[in-house]
């Protein structure tokens, strides 16, 4: 069976700029996948008529359980097994936007950090020897933007699934309530969203580690403030120079770092 890289939320955007570099280095097959079946196919369509040939398209929403199952099964019945997985598909409200924080906190989680978790526990076991999973991140996500307790359950070494999903739920309740400030969270439910993103991708590394798989690499990245609808005009990146290091990391070599922060194809502190 062919190799395949799948990339979520890639319609548009850095995604859809990953895909076709993927399509170019990646041997095997690369599976765009979106949420909108019409767009998905659409960029789908515009990729294989630049002369890809390896490009697939399969519809994917992240916060439908269903929607993942699906997606696991063809790849399950079609390739039986996965060689890249980038977890790309995020959102994010904009300042202009009228939604309260609360709702800000719960939809922004809902899709970045548990539809990402989703599609992981769903799409990991079905990963081969040599696979690297590529969850993309920012620097919003840093730590030093919660409190010295958070920082510390965030970066817990003993940290579970079970218990970041704990806390993540305890950021959205104190955003219901009002209270996330005086808790040690800040005004950015995007940017504790990725905070949850690197915890989990410290916990994968672990976790794949132990699974006795060969040289299996998950890390995370920040691509940058990228020209697209999610970073506006003003932002100082092209799309295709925020797929850069989410590429490098999906093709990187044996024997490179795991469980990692990247800036620009280099490890930085989380």
């Amino acid at each position: 069976m062919s190799r395949l890289a799948v990339v979520t939320g890639a319609n548009k955007g850095i995604g859809f700029a990953i895909v076709k570099r993927l399509c170019k280095e990646f041997q095997g097959d690369v599976l765009l996948t979106a949420r909108d079946q019409e767009r998905g196919e659409k960029a789908y369509q515009e990729i294989q008529q630049q002369g890809c040939s390896n490009i697939r398209f399969h519809a994917l929403d992240v916060s439908d359980t269903s929607s993942i199952d699906q997606l696991k099964t063809f790849i399950e019945t079609k390739y039986g097994g996965l060689d890249v997985l980038v977890n790309n598909a995020g959102i994010m409200f904009g300042r202009s936007s009228n939604a309260s924080f609360a709702e800000q906190a719960r939809e922004t989680v809902k899709v970045n950090f548990t539809g990402t978790l989703n599609v992981s526990q769903s799409l990991l076991p079905l990963l081969r020897p040599h696979a690297r999973v590529v969850n993309v991140g920012s620097q919003l996500g840093k730590l030093k933007n919660l409190s010295l307790d958070l920082q510390a359950k965030f970066s817990s070494d003993d940290l579970t699934v079970e218990d970041l999903v704990s806390i993540m739920n305890q950021f959205v309740s104190a955003a219901e309530t009002g209270s996330h400030t005086s808790s040690g969270w800040p005004n950015s439910a995007y940017g504790v969203s990725k905070v949850g993103m690197m915890a989990l991708t410290r916990i994968q590394s672990r976790e794949l580690a132990k699974s006795g798989k060969e040289d299996i690499l998950v890390n995370l990245c920040c691509p940058g403030w990228v020209q697209s609808d999610m970073g506006g005009a003003k932002a100082h990146l092209s799309v295709d120079e925020g797929a850069d290091t989410p590429v490098f990391l999906a093709l990187l070599p044996p024997g490179s770092p795991c469980g990692q922060f990247f800036f620009k194809r280099e490890v930085i502190q989380w």
